[in-house]
């Protein structure tokens, strides 16, 4: 069909591959802060066009690594081990699961505003993932009411900007957890 891309060439996949394994590797051993897309392409063994021809700015591939991040952490939701994965009670699963996002935003701060600007908000995507588990657990907890508004309330304290502030105000991490966890339990009734 006319409308479908053109299928990826083997070469571009595998430079996009090393690209994005690098730019990975970088994060996790210098930080963001340190990656640039001089820094990827040497890295990676590409030429830094070819970085800016795949991924076009540094926003960009902050984008794909935080995408490959997210793919494994939704991953370990869907199909992990309990409690986070399946085969634990829904009230078990929906606090590993914002204890989960907490740390995981903690940790990824700096990449996901690199990724999406000074705004810090994950994709449309992401978001919608975290929204749906959210109410599917919800809902397997008999809470009623509208849940897609409940789990968005829900999922808010767990958000980067919310957690930078409480952490600059010095609120520890354990403290937002146990907050986060007594909001749960009122929500769902126990």
């Amino acid at each position: 069909m006319a409308d479908e891309p053109a299928p990826e060439r083997a070469d571009a996949a595998r430079n996009r591959e090393a690209i994005l394994a690098a730019a990975l590797r970088l994060v996790a051993t210098r930080g963001v802060d340190c990656v640039t897309m001089d820094t990827v392409a040497s890295e990676a063994g590409v030429g830094k066009g070819t970085v800016f021809r795949r991924f076009e700015t540094r926003e960009g591939l902050m984008a794909a690594v935080l995408n490959e991040s997210e793919a494994a952490w939704q991953g370990s939701v869907i199909s992990g081990p309990p409690p986070l994965g399946p085969g634990a009670p829904a009230h078990d699963r929906l606090l590993a699961f914002g204890h989960s996002r907490l740390r995981t935003n903690v940790t990824h701060g700096a990449l996901i505003k690199a990724a999406t600007g000074s705004h810090s908000a994950r994709s449309r995507a992401a978001a919608s993932f975290a929204v749906m588990h959210v109410r599917h657990l919800l809902g397997e907890l008999g809470v009623t009411g509208d849940l897609v508004l409940l789990a968005t309330a829900i999922l808010a304290p767990l958000d980067v900007m919310v957690l930078e502030q409480q952490q600059a105000d010095h609120i520890s991490l354990d403290r937002i957890e146990a907050g986060w966890d007594d909001l749960v339990r009122r929500v769902v009734g126990a």
